[in-house]
């Protein structure tokens, strides 16, 4: 069994990701070569930003499925989105309307990279209690876990998963995310880790990444935030 990918931009034409359907193909096989078995497809929602619904990205995923399935060495794949948390994703997840991972049980959620929401710890516990996981995109990106880590504790306490992008143990975002990443594994604070990739490209900084996580985790960690943490994500008994 291999990785489990919670977050990736490999759907084209929806958002900042690939635009191309060959561009896409292209990302999952380096995915697949990375060591990924399964890569869900998160595209943005993002409104005023990427105006996606979940119609308009199931159909794009669908859309896309007849050539994943007619190419060699592709991933096992499924469709989720990454929310970017305002009332209005809010109000669609809480009503139906969003797009969880595959399941049901858990849902991808980011944040502005400067601005902690209001009353965020009291929405990932309304989520929890309504059996719907918040996974949290790369907080080691936010800058006010930068300046206090123990920000997120709240969060994990009302029921959230904390999601690493692995690029970020190599520099890819700064200095400053990189070290928010060393520190929040150390620490323990990640459930799953995932690459956030977006181009072909990127995938030579999920490699270098995981092997960074491999060092300063140990390999039995980083397997676990890479396969058996994702799963259980999916799952529902994370």
């Amino acid at each position: 069994m291999g990785f489990v990918d919670l977050h990736s931009h490999w759907l084209p034409g929806v958002d900042d990701g690939v635009r191309t359907e060959q561009e896409g193909l292209a990302l999952l096989a380096a995915l697949a070569q990375a060591g990924f078995s399964q890569v869900i497809a998160t595209p943005h929602m993002r409104p005023g930003m990427f105006d996606n619904d979940a119609a308009r990205l199931t159909a794009a995923y669908e859309a896309m499925q007849p050539a994943v399935r007619a190419a060699a060495g592709m991933p096992e794949v499924g469709l989720a989105c990454e929310h970017f948390l305002t009332d209005v994703t809010l109000e669609r997840i809480l009503g139906g309307a969003g797009l969880p991972y595959p399941g049901g049980r858990a849902v991808l959620v980011e944040l502005h990279a400067e601005i902690f929401p209001p009353r965020l710890e009291g929405t990932f516990f309304e989520l929890s209690r309504r059996k719907i996981r918040p996974v949290l995109a790369h907080p080691e990106r936010y800058s006010a876990v930068w300046d206090d880590a123990e920000i997120l504790a709240p969060l994990v306490d009302a029921g959230g998963c904390l999601l690493l992008d692995v690029a970020a143990l190599t520099g890819k975002y700064g200095r400053r995310a990189r070290a928010a990443a060393e520190h929040l594994v150390d620490e323990g604070f990640y459930q799953a880790a995932c690459s956030d990739a977006h181009r072909p490209d990127d995938v030579k900084d999920v490699r270098a990444g995981i092997a960074k996580l491999q060092a300063r985790a140990g390999r039995e960690e980083a397997d676990f935030l890479l396969s058996e943490g994702p799963r259980a994500i999916l799952a529902g008994t994370a």
